[in-house]
């Protein structure tokens, strides 16, 4: 039997990102002790109780010449809360990453939209392979916010009109667009993530240029800003290094 949808709410927009850090077992210790079994065996479980700071050194050799495994031994866990447009991104990233997200078959999808801040740079301009955006004027801030408020409107009262009508969930989420907000759950280790990283933020340090769009960097920039903070000397390596994953 369908379920009757809930008393429709009213579409909200916003602009910004979720992200959190559910769960993690991240430290640069991990990074010492995988890479030290290869010429200590045993004794690299020593690593687990010294202070990662002495052996810092070792952390950037690894990085610079690109031995990769080591970065492996360690799990971040990540609540995120974007655009569908941002996910549909994030999965093209599939080595050393886990997704779960929320299902529109399962539960009746809430009606938050995706629009562009006032500092999101809107105008594209050259060709592909060789363009760059730039702000857009007042006139096309309005318009674009405009024209999107009143799509996600329209869509998500033919969404909740085809609910009401018994139609199931799994067919009736067709109509609603990649601007609706989703959730997911995304477990990745340090060598995975700094990969991302690469190609999902722009920055300074980096050795190879990106040019991501700026919805997922958002995004990658608030789990760098987590992950920072778990594993320092590995993150100072990451970006001492070109941020190149190794």
């Amino acid at each position: 039997m369908t379920e009757t949808p809930a008393e429709s709410a009213k579409p909200s927009f916003r602009s910004d990102v979720t992200v959190e850090l559910v769960k993690h077992s991240a430290t640069d210790s991990d990074v010492l002790w995988a890479a030290r079994v290869s010429t200590a065996g045993e004794q690299s479980l020593e690593e687990l109780t010294k202070d990662p700071e002495r052996s810092k050194g070792l952390i950037n050799f690894l990085m610079r010449d690109r031995h990769g495994s080591p970065f492996e031994h360690n799990s971040m866990t990540f609540f995120i809360s974007a655009p569908i447009f941002v996910f549909r991104e994030f999965m093209r990233h599939r080595v050393g990453w886990s997704y779960n997200e929320e299902s529109g078959r399962y539960r009746e999808l809430q009606p938050v939209f995706y629009v562009p801040g006032s500092s999101r740079k809107l105008v594209q301009q050259g060709r592909p392979g060789k363009y760059e955006f730039v702000d857009g004027t007042p006139e096309q801030q309005e318009l674009t916010v405009r024209a999107m408020e009143n799509s996600y409107r329209d869509a998500y009262e033919a969404y909740q009109e085809m609910l009401a009508a018994g139609v199931a969930r799994e067919v009736a989420r067709a109509v609603l667009p990649v601007g609706l907000f989703s959730s997911m759950y995304a477990t990745c280790n340090a060598r995975s993530l700094m990969h991302f990283l690469g190609l999902r933020t722009q920055h300074e340090l980096a050795k190879v240029p990106s040019f991501p769009q700026r919805e997922i960097e958002m995004v990658g920039e608030q789990m760098e800003a987590h992950w920072a903070r778990l594993m320092p000397l590995t993150h100072a390596a990451f970006n001492a290094n070109g941020r190149v994953a190794p």
